[in-house]
């Protein structure tokens, strides 16, 4: 079978109607904004939050080590306050 370049995943998105398809696209829009203020104002922010941003669980955060990138960021594992760990984003271009 010939690999037509689509999944499955993006047939569904596909075809889905073009104002919901455009919400996303605003909602990821206003999430990458977001991290980008995090980032420019040197912000530490929890693993609860950044997992928030994220838009996944938390314990996938705290998972994946001390430094690591995620989409136009370098993440780092900051410090511990508490039983809350601290991250900081750095803009990578």
């Amino acid at each position: 079978m010939a690999d037509s370049g689509t999944s499955p995943n993006s047939e569904l998105i596909d075809s889905l109607p073009r104002e919901v398809r455009v919400e996303s696209l605003r909602n990821a829009l206003e999430t990458l904004q977001i991290a980008d203020e995090i980032a420019k104002e040197g912000y530490l922010i929890t693993s609860s939050e950044l997992a928030d941003l994220m838009d996944v669980n938390a314990s996938a955060v705290t998972s994946r080590g001390e430094n690591w990138s995620w989409r136009n960021w370098l993440v780092s594992r900051v410090r511990r306050e508490g039983n809350q760990i601290l991250w900081q984003i750095e803009r990578i271009d």
